[in-house]
C-alpha cells in the first residue's frame, strides 16, 4: 500500500499568553501545533500531530517528499527509520523529528485501520484499559484564572492536576510559590492529585539546584505528585544530584528528541519520571523505544502531551501496551483536544479516561472544525 500525498493541517488559532514580570511575552510560537494526514493509494489515511508550528512541517515535508511517496504504509518503523537516517546530514531533532514523528503516528494509524486493530494490540497487547488523565493548565497570577480552570476540571470530573509556567519560580520568591500551590490545594481538596512544572525549558532559565531543592522540599507540604523540569532541560548533573535530595518525585525529558538523547538520563537515574512528547522525540516508534529503556532501568513514564486529540490519542495506546502506563496529559481547556473529535474522549464517572480500541489511534477527527482553527495560516488557504 503505497504512501501518495501528505497533507498539512495548521492550528493557529489557540495560543496562551503568558505575562511574565515584563515585558508581557506576545504570543507563544512554541504551542502552535500542526496536523498532518498521510494518504495510500487504498485510500485509508492516517493522522500525525507535529508539535511545531505548521510552516516548519509544510518546508520539512517539501524536503523529505522523495523519500516519503511511493514507501510501503504498511512499515510504519522501517519508513521512519529510513527517515531519520536520510536526515543525518541534514541536522537530526528539532522540526525535522518532529516531522517525522508525525508520519510515524500516521502510518500506525494506516496500519491499524488497514488490520482493524488498534495500536496498543498491534504493540502487542493492552495492559490496562483505562488511564488517569491529570488536566495540565498553566499558574496565573493573580490566581482567579487559575481557580476558575481548577474548578471547570473539577466539574468535567478530572481528578488530577498539572499547573505550570506562569509566575512560578520567575518572581525569585518561594513564598510567592507557595500562595499559588497553597491556592491550587485549596481549590481541588486533598482528594486529587497535583504536580507542578516550572517549566525549566523556559528562555534563559534561571532555577538552580539549591532553588529547585527548596521548592521541592515546600511541595512536599503540598502532597505534590511530581515536580516537573525544574532545571533546565539538558542538566543531567543537576537533574540527578536533586532527584537524591527531593522529596517529591522529580519529572523531566518533554524536550528532548531522538532515543539515544534520552539514554543519559536513564543510565544516570536522572528522573523518577521519564517525560518523552511524541509530537517532539519522534513519534510512536521511537516512544515505544525510550519507553521500554526507561522500564527496564525501573524508572516511571508519563508522556508529555501539552498538544492535540491525535497526540493524546496516541499516547493512549502506547500506554495501554506498556506494564506501567498511569497518567495522561489532557490539555485544559483545549479546543485543539476536545474541539477537533467527532466524538470526544470523555471521562468516567470516576475520573478515568477509557482508552479506544477501534482500528489505528481508535480516534476520527472532525475536519471542518480541524481548518476552523486555522485561522491566519493565509498561504494555506483558510
Amino acid at each position: 500500500m503505497k504512501i501518495t500525498n501528505v497533507e498539512v493541517f495548521p492550528l493557529t488559532s489557540q495560543r496562551p499568553t503568558l505575562k511574565v514580570g515584563h515585558p508581557i511575552h506576545p504570543s507563544w510560537w512554541g504551542y502552535d501545533q500542526t496536523l498532518i494526514r498521510v494518504e495510500t493509494e487504498s485510500g485509508i489515511s492516517g493522522w500525525g500531530c507535529s508539535g511545531v508550528r505548521w510552516e516548519m512541517v509544510d518546508a520539512i515535508k517539501k524536503v523529505l517528499w522523495p523519500h516519503l511517496i511511493g514507501q510501503d504504509a504498511l512499515q510504519p518503523e522501517a519508513v521512519t527509520e529510513r527517515l531519520h537516517q536520510w536526515t543525518f546530514w541534514y541536522g537530526r531533532g528539532g522540526g525535522i523529528t518532529s516531522y517525522i514523528g508525525a508520519v510515524d503516528q500516521a502510518l500506525w494509524d494506516i496500519l491499524g485501520k488497514h488490520t482493524g486493530l488498534s495500536i496498543s494490540r498491534l504493540f502487542g497487547g493492552r495492559y490496562t484499559e483505562e488511564l488517569k488523565p491529570y488536566a495540565s493548565m498553566l499558574f496565573s497570577w493573580p490566581v482567579d484564572e487559575m481557580v476558575r480552570n481548577l474548578e471547570s476540571g473539577l466539574e468535567r470530573n478530572f481528578r488530577a492536576f498539572k499547573l505550570g509556567w506562569g509566575t512560578f519560580g520567575r518572581e525569585r520568591n518561594l513564598k510567592h510559590d507557595e500562595e499559588l500551590v497553597a491556592t491550587a490545594r485549596k481549590t481541588i481538596g486533598d482528594g486529587c492529585d497535583l504536580m507542578v512544572d516550572p517549566g525549566g525549558s523556559d528562555v534563559f532559565w534561571h532555577g538552580d539546584l539549591k532553588w529547585a531543592t527548596e521548592a521541592a522540599r515546600m511541595l512536599k507540604g503540598y502532597n505534590v505528585r511530581w515536580f516537573e523540569e525544574p532545571l533546565r532541560a539538558d542538566d543531567i548533573e543537576g537533574y540527578k544530584r536533586l532527584r537524591d535530595a527531593s522529596p517529591v518525585h522529580i519529572a523531566t525529558g518533554e524536550v528532548i528528541r531522538g532515543r539515544l538523547n534520552f539514554t543519559p538520563f536513564i543510565e544516570n537515574r536522572a528522573c523518577d519520571i521519564l517525560q518523552p512528547d511524541q509530537t517532539i522525540c519522534g513519534g510512536l516508534s521511537e516512544s515505544r523505544k525510550i519507553w521500554q529503556a526507561a522500564y527496564d532501568a525501573n524508572i516511571q513514564v508519563v508522556m508529555h502531551g501539552w498538544n492535540t486529540a491525535v497526540g493524546a490519542a496516541a499516547d493512549l495506546q502506547l500506554s495501554a501496551s506498556m506494564p506501567n502506563g498511569m497518567y495522561l496529559e489532557y490539555w485544559h481547556p483545549a479546543p485543539y483536544v476536545s474541539g477537533i473529535l467527532a466524538n470526544p474522549l470523555l471521562l468516567n464517572d470516576n475520573g478515568m479516561l477509557p482508552i479506544p480500541d477501534g482500528p489505528g489511534l481508535g480516534i476520527e477527527i472532525d475536519v471542518d472544525a480541524l481548518r476552523a482553527h486555522a485561522a491566519g495560516a493565509d498561504d494555506f488557504g483558510a
